[in-house]
């Protein structure tokens, strides 16, 4: 186990945040929780009936695990009601028609969707985080987030993020042992504005979880104007424009482009190319223009460069939520129910 990682961990321990597994029915999840609460990681709610999560994991000592059956639950009908308060004027693009008609329908459509329950939960301040995926698709564990938590003050844009952790903690070019990559999983051709977003929410990423202080370089393959695809992509346009945005809305953020990455990360290359950045050869974000550049360079990293990769975790909502691969072992649960509690402090 990394060091980075160990202090995820450590850190969530501390902070003893309370954290929503909606997917009771998954094992990897039952197990997952059973080891959070025998570490004290977090205080850990599962939704799903009691007796039928314990008669399908017999051997998981579920003795520290808060399990909340939300067809039985007093608090239900309350949450219902958040619900059809936060969604009122919305109409269902299939039938025409108001998303609930009332509070009953409300209750009825929680009641077969237990992300958007525990997203209620969330809402409510009954838990500090939502982690799901295990069972569920990306777009189930967004949308509710999407839909009732919203996103933070002053961004509009949900996206990911990987912290990259270097192998035995070093790098010539990444002296901190850890670097913020974004966005690599959620937003596949983000717009000027949105890439300013992404990139203070990877800064507060970079702060919270890889406990680093951010410097932020907006990547591209031109540096300070050097290349230009205005006739065909604009992508470099996007990447100043971007820069300039994320600026205003952060102006105490060290942040900085358009760079190409040998530029960010050289001292040497950033001294040739851009003399006058505070950013230039030493950042430790990296903002990619889009999700083809940002997917392929982490796992760049990741395969010829031995990072290990901690996520995708997403950024941007009020309150922290977090996507499991579906693929996902128990390790991986426990390690995103860490990184969830460290977003909630």
């Amino acid at each position: 186990m990394s060091n980075i990682l160990e202090n995820i961990l450590s850190q969530a321990k501390a902070l003893n945040k309370c954290i929503v597994l909606p997917e009771g029915e998954d094992a990897r999840v039952v197990v997952a929780a059973s080891e959070i609460a025998k570490e004290g990681l977090a205080k850990v709610v599962v939704l799903g009936n009691k007796d039928e999560i314990a008669k399908a994991n017999p051997t998981v000592d579920l003795s520290g695990v808060q399990i909340v059956d939300p067809v039985t639950n007093e608090k239900t009908m309350g949450y219902a009601k958040i619900l059809f308060d936060a969604r009122a004027g919305k109409i269902n693009k299939k039938t025409g028609q108001p998303e609930y008609a009332d509070i009953e329908a409300a209750k009825a459509g929680i009641l077969k969707d237990y992300t958007m329950y525990a997203a209620l939960m969330l809402k409510a301040g009954d838990v500090d985080g939502l982690v799901s995926g295990a069972c569920h698709s990306t777009a189930n564990t967004l949308r509710p987030g999407l839909q009732v938590i919203k996103t933070a003050p002053g961004i509009n844009t949900v996206s990911s993020s990987f912290v990259m952790v270097a192998p035995n903690g070093q790098n010539k070019y990444n002296p901190d042992g850890v670097a913020v990559f974004a966005d690599c999983a959620i937003n596949i051709e983000p717009d000027a504005q949105q890439i300013a977003d992404i990139a203070i929410s990877s800064a507060q990423t970079a702060k919270d979880i890889a406990g680093i202080e951010p410097r932020v370089a907006m990547l591209s393959f031109s540096t300070k104007g050097s290349g230009n695809d205005d006739k065909f992509f604009k992508s470099v346009p996007k990447m100043q424009e971007a820069t300039a945005l994320a600026k205003a809305a952060a102006p105490d953020l060290k942040l900085d482009g358009e760079f190409q990455f040998d530029a960010a990360v050289a001292p040497e290359v950033g001294k040739l190319k851009a003399p006058d950045s505070t950013v230039a050869g030493n950042a430790n974000v990296f903002i990619f223009p889009n999700i083809n550049a940002g997917n392929i360079g982490y796992k760049i990293a990741q395969r010829f460069g031995g990072y290990m990769a901690l996520g995708p975790i997403c950024q941007g909502f009020a309150k922290p939520i977090n996507d499991l691969s579906r693929g996902c072992s128990v390790e991986d649960i426990i390690a995103v129910v860490a990184i969830t509690a460290l977003q909630a402090k």
